[in-house]
């Protein structure tokens, strides 16, 4: 069984720019991997014909299957389709099947008055050398090109319809055309170990992995995830998958956050809801954002019912109590301050967990005694309240990004070690 390869292609200068973020590639990738596909190239070129021609002849050569997005739309700029009609030696011609859906579109579902423009009906134009595939959620087809053994398929760059020419169609043609290997993976979460650190702690079972078996540190928000990939026949590679993944499981127990590729903020819900525990957080620096990480799990009105934004010192007064002395005396980024608004926030909202946060975030506000990034944390319940002191040194988003993860994370651990009280 070989490995079927791919590369995506993905259209636009906005893309260069940083104008549109390529969430496609990524969408791509993971659907693709998950049938056995291997995505080896991902390159975005701009609305450039010879950019975009070098990128089918580099990409046809690499892979075997090429997917492009982008491009496909009714404007000036919108140059793939006719580029695609040149390099696979066709003609433009009208597709009825495809005029038929436009107009209904405009019609029926759209309802734009007036009679519609002929730069709209030409989205029905096609080459006459491809498979064209049809596009339910919108006005540009998908077109399929086969040129010495490789397979190109152009689709929209607009998410949801390059999503539903996959799924109505491409998934199935490539299932279809080859016998694919299985791809595997399995992967874990680490706390409170570097990858260095981790690296030697494995460095021998690591050298010892079969050849189509690998490992990937992947780290980020000071905490490190590792994943196993394997290739192969299914049942032999899900085998020798889990074997190794139960070996690296032991060797790292020590800092073992998760052995499941779940976010800190899905762990920690479900580890409140295995409880039947509800937690409030009373923020400062994070500004909700720890709030907002725990409700973007769906479900998570089961152990989250509220929090406090306590972002001004008369709110964290007013709102959670924390007494004008303690403040004067000791600052709002200090123990005593998020031990206070801990205290208060439980209070307040009547729950058995709490995460108070209180920092410098950045770009200013700091002094020698509490440079940026400094954050003071207090976790804890109705009987204890434990703080810690972190200090992070990158820009005010990844200081906010790190502070609710290390929270979070904080939060993990008391429950833990403090029982389910």
């Amino acid at each position: 069984m070989q490995k079927v390869t791919a590369s995506i292609i993905t259209i636009g200068d906005e893309l260069l720019i940083g104008q549109v973020i390529d969430t496609n590639s990524a969408w791509m990738s993971q659907q693709l991997n998950n049938i056995g596909v291997w995505v080896q190239h991902r390159v975005a070129v701009g609305d450039v014909r010879n950019d975009i021609r070098h990128a089918l002849d580099e990409e046809g050569r690499r892979s075997d299957i090429i997917l492009i997005t982008g491009g496909l739309g009714p404007t000036a700029d919108d140059i793939t389709k006719p580029l695609l009609c040149e390099y696979f030696g066709g003609r433009l011609i009208m597709h009825q099947p495809t005029l038929e859906h436009v107009t209904y579109l405009f019609e029926q579902v759209f309802k734009r008055p007036g009679a519609m423009l002929e730069r709209n009906k030409k989205q029905a134009e096609v080459p006459d050398v491809c498979t064209v595939l049809k596009n339910e959620r919108g006005t540009a087809p998908g077109m399929l090109f086969e040129k010495d053994g490789k397979v190109f398929i152009s689709m929209p760059g607009v998410p949801h319809e390059m999503q539903g020419i996959m799924k109505d169609h491409v998934f199935e043609l490539i299932r279809k055309r080859y016998s694919m290997p299985r791809i595997g993976h399995r992967t874990l979460l680490t706390a409170g170990q570097g990858e260095s650190m981790l690296a030697e702690m494995i460095q021998s079972w690591e050298a010892a992995l079969p050849t189509n078996i690998k490992l990937a540190y992947l780290p980020n928000y000071g905490m490190v995830r590792l994943r196993l990939t394997g290739m192969g026949e299914k049942e032999q590679v899900e085998h020798e998958l889990n074997k190794q993944f139960d070996l690296l499981k032991q060797l790292v127990h020590a800092y073992l956050v998760t052995d499941e590729d779940i976010p800190m903020n899905e762990v920690v819900g479900r580890l409140l809801k295995a409880l039947g525990k509800i937690v409030t957080t009373a923020e400062s620096c994070t500004g909700g954002y720890i709030a907002h990480l725990l409700t973007s799990i769906p479900g998570s009105s089961a152990y989250f019912h509220g929090g406090v934004v306590s972002y001004d010192n008369r709110i964290k007064q007013h709102l959670l109590g924390v007494k004008a002395a303690t403040i004067s005396r000791y600052g709002a980024v200090s123990a005593e301050t998020v031990t206070e608004m801990a205290n208060g926030a439980l209070a307040l909202m009547q729950t058995d967990y709490v995460i108070a946060v209180s920092g410098i975030m950045g770009p200013d506000g700091g002094s020698e005694d509490k440079p940026v990034g400094t954050v003071w944390v207090a976790v804890g319940n109705k009987d204890r309240i434990e703080t810690k002191k972190l200090w992070f040194r990158f820009d005010r988003k990844r200081n906010i990004e790190l502070t609710a993860i290390n929270a979070l994370n904080l939060l993990r651990i008391f429950i833990l070690t403090n029982g389910s009280a």
